[in-house]
């Protein structure tokens, strides 16, 4: 356990998040008076001394001058102090120094709009957040490469739609998602459907002028439907909403044990033109560790069925870091990713998430610590560019070890527009089903703001209240009216 004693509470997330990273796992408690490792921060006006000690009578000590009267310059110096302090104390250096936040690309993408150059750029990230030299190269390629996807949205007259999907063949282990296996929800997913077809329907109508740009179905395993049922949901959408002029359609089908042939053929009847096959490993024995139910062999068929149904924009997700895996069965799997050479992959380090099973039962499950997910990370990053595949979209999560990042890598033309968008948060994405989140966009002279609906996760509760998801957002947008 992990005591943190402040003598007040400025930068304490800050403060929590880089202990997070140095200490994985461990448990954070504000003025813990069982502890192994104790943190003292004291600030004074301008000056800030911290002690670390150990229950094994180990203390350090560093102080330092810190800009308080900016609340960024501030944050950046009690940052860099807490950082030095416990890369002494551990050994560690963190690929990506102090930067903790979700989205690093922010700060490049914004130098660049006032002229700034990726030598500028890859300087500032390593200078300021002793961000390493292979992690500022790649956050300042990816904000390259998003600024050129974005250069043409049109932030205020378009909008994203996102329809969810809750059911998946089985659970996997690391998944903190809202997902029901579908051999217990089977008999409710028409009532489902029936709830979301009068949500989407409601929904048409709430975006006023706006123009739709990108769809995206997620879940769960979209795909855990029927063919007849898919069909049923995208003939509701295309009734409602235009979907003739949308820039990119994408199906999750994430779980190759939930693709069909008559499957893919509704998908390509209703103009769906990427999907997503997501193996997150080719060994074998780890699918089997974390419970997905399928086989390697089921991933290459899956894909080639794919492909032979005309799809050329298929992604792949991979996750580094699972269970008993090291850089060897990261290799085999980029060996076979590349072989069957999709249009892009996107790699997550693994998160172990609260409500996982993974993290829940720990003791059962063995990671690998942050450096050899790194590597695996560098593995992975050779095997996208052996395909031509270009980082073009990055963001980090919680419960990550070592603060790592999730990449996506495409070709050239297959970049998924909806991934950056919907981290990029510039745009209304109107999302609809159970545990959807709609994030509303209110641009104005001073920047823009963002606001959330959100619908209940259950899908007992979504079905029984759907009157109710349906007015959440019209009350809101009735109250936004002006703004919006």
């Amino acid at each position: 356990m992990i005591a943190l004693s402040m003598n007040r509470t400025d930068y304490e997330n800050d403060i929590r998040s880089l202990l997070m990273a140095f200490f994985y796992g461990e448990k954070i408690v504000l003025n813990g008076e069982e502890w192994n490792v104790r943190l003292d921060v004291r600030y004074t006006e301008n000056h800030t001394a911290l002690v670390l000690k150990d229950h094994n009578g180990r203390s350090l000590e560093k102080e330092g001058d810190c800009h308080f009267e900016d609340y960024r310059l501030g944050r950046n110096d009690i940052k860099n102090l807490v950082y030095r302090l416990l890369s002494e104390y551990t050994g560690m250096v963190l690929p990506w120094g102090t930067l903790t936040g979700i989205r690093p690309t922010k700060l490049p993408m914004e130098m660049y709009e006032s002229g700034a150059s990726r030598a500028d750029a890859i300087h500032y990230l390593k200078d300021t957040y002793l961000v390493s030299d292979e992690k500022a190269s790649l956050c300042a390629i990816v904000a390259e490469n998003e600024a050129k996807v974005l250069k043409d949205v049109d932030y205020d007259h378009t909008f994203s739609l996102y329809v969810g999907i809750p059911f998946c063949p089985s659970i996997c282990a690391y998944c903190s998602f809202s997902s029901y296996p579908l051999s217990v929800w089977e008999k409710q997913v028409d009532s489902y459907l029936d709830a979301l077809c009068k949500e989407i329907e409601a929904a048409s109508t709430m975006m006023g002028n706006k123009k739709l740009l990108t769809f995206y179905m997620g879940g769960g395993t979209p795909t855990s439907l029927s063919a007849a049922q898919m069909d049923r949901l995208l003939t509701c959408l295309e009734q409602y909403f235009d979907l003739a002029h949308v820039s990119e359609k994408t199906v999750e089908a994430g779980r190759p044990d939930s693709i069909t042939e008559d499957k893919l053929k509704v998908l390509r009847k209703h103009h769906i033109d990427r999907i997503s096959i997501n193996p997150q490993t080719m060994n074998q024995e780890t699918l089997d560790l974390i419970g997905r139910r399928h086989t390697t062999e089921e991933v290459k068929q899956a894909f080639h069925m794919a492909r032979e149904a005309g799809f050329m924009n298929i992604n792949m997700d991979l996750i580094a870091g699972l269970p008993g895996e090291t850089s060897e069965h990261m290799q085999r799997t980029m060996d076979a990713i590349v072989d069957l050479a999709p249009d892009s992959v996107t790699v997550h380090s693994l998160a172990l998430k609260r409500a996982a099973f993974l993290n829940q039962n720990r003791e059962q499950f063995p990671v690998a610590g942050a450096d050899e997910v790194n590597r695996m990370i560098g593995i992975s990053h050779e095997g996208a560019l052996a395909i031509e595949a270009e980082p073009y979209y990055l963001y980090r999560q919680k419960n990550i070890a070592g603060n790592l990042e999730n990449v996506g890598y495409a070709r050239k033309g297959c970049e998924g527009l909806y991934n950056i968008l919907i981290m990029e948060e510039k745009q209304t994405i109107l999302a609809l089903g159970a545990g959807a989140s709609s994030k509303f966009v209110f641009h104005n002279e001073h920047g823009h703001r963002i606001e959330r609906v959100e619908n209940v996760k259950s899908v007992k509760d979504y079905i029984e209240r759907i009157d109710e998801m349906i007015d959440r957002k019209k009350n809101f947008l009735l109250k936004s009216e002006n703004s919006f």
